[in-house]
């Protein structure tokens, strides 16, 4: 009997639900990359599960064709978490919102980051709530008139990247919406990552918050306002490559390439550095006085939390052989509370 894998395709990752999401938005580009890049990674589509909370982005696991669990808002890296632990065989996929992760899930985005779980986190940032008709979110920048911020938002907003690097990511990388190729690029790396992979996708909601990454996306600007990581390689942009990123003491600063300065003065990207410090200052560049950086800040193994736990019950099981439940349950202090009410 063969046990070779049959041959997927991008169709065979599709499903039979009609896409609603509004006409020219960004999450058809990130569901047709995901829909690309799943079927490159060989293994048999009942592997795969996506697991969403709520909002725009959320609704994604209905338009795969594969397990999935549509789960209540924030709360996608806990169910994700749990079935990863109890099923290590599975790829775990979540798709997300900057509302959805950074606000109402926040706090479990960050504990699935530090324990190193080996889920795959899609983040789409849009910088607004879109679900619920144009409210400022966690990412929105200061000043941001909606309508729940009438006169703009006084509120600092969330750096995700930097969240991620901060609570421990193994994996955090950015991309665009239509940006295919690096976008498909970004994914397969996240895919092979052992361990949390952590990705920021600019996606742009053409209805509530229009053009908001154009500053760095339009053709005429988008070689003097991105800066592309590659490992290994000096940082260096613009569209004659004249600019150039190097750190001067413990900060970074941008130079003009040419009689005063060479590509040898830039610093050369390494993602895998243990110390995260440089991948947070590289998060922290925004602009206007900075080039947007986009691909793999980091990328450094760690055991994966799922190993570790299968790892501990084995070596319990050896060492004092199976349990049951019921001992469980029975093991330590316990107490009974009999019908006059006494405790015994």
């Amino acid at each position: 009997m063969s046990t070779e894998l049959p041959v997927l395709t991008k169709k065979d990752f599709q499903s039979d639900q009609e896409v609603r999401w509004c006409p020219g938005c960004g999450d058809y580009a990130i569901l047709k990359s995901v829909q690309t890049v799943l079927p490159e990674l060989g293994l048999p589509k009942e592997k795969f599960v996506v697991v969403s909370g709520i909002g725009c982005s959320s609704r994604f696991p209905y338009y795969m064709d594969t397990f999935g669990f549509h789960t209540i808002h924030g709360r996608a890296p806990a169910i994700a978490t749990g079935l990863k632990a109890s099923r290590p065989d599975l790829e775990v996929w979540v798709a997300t919102g900057d509302g959805d992760a950074m606000s109402i899930g926040g706090n479990h985005l960050i504990h699935v980051l530090r324990r190193n779980v080996g889920v795959k986190i899609l983040m789409f940032n849009n910088r607004i709530y879109g679900l619920t008709k144009g409210q400022y979110s966690p990412t929105s920048e200061i000043g941001k008139r909606t309508k729940s911020t009438p006169f703009g938002s006084l509120d600092n907003p969330f750096n995700p990247l930097s969240l991620a690097i901060g609570a421990g990511a193994t994996f955090v990388a950015r991309s665009v919406d239509i940006f295919q190729k690096h976008l498909q690029e970004t994914m397969l790396r996240a895919a092979a990552h052992k361990g949390t992979a952590f990705v920021e996708i600019y996606q742009n909601c053409n209805i509530f918050n229009d053009k908001a990454f154009t500053y760095m996306t339009d053709k005429g600007v988008r070689d003097d306002q991105a800066l592309a990581l590659e490992h290994g390689r000096p940082l260096v942009f613009g569209k004659e490559r004249n600019r150039g990123i190097r750190l001067k003491g413990t900060q970074l600063e941008v130079i003009e390439l040419g009689e005063r300065h060479t590509e040898d003065d830039c610093l050369v990207w390494d993602e895998t550095l243990d110390n995260s410090g440089m991948a947070f200052l590289l998060a922290q560049m925004t602009p206007p006085d900075f080039p947007t950086p986009i691909g793999i800040l980091r990328s450094v193994e760690q055991p994966a939390y799922e190993d570790q736990i299968v790892a501990q019950i084995d070596h319990e099981i050896e060492a004092k052989g199976p349990g049951t439940l019921e001992d469980l349950i029975y093991s330590g202090e316990t107490w009974e509370v009999g019908e006059d009410g006494q405790v015994t």
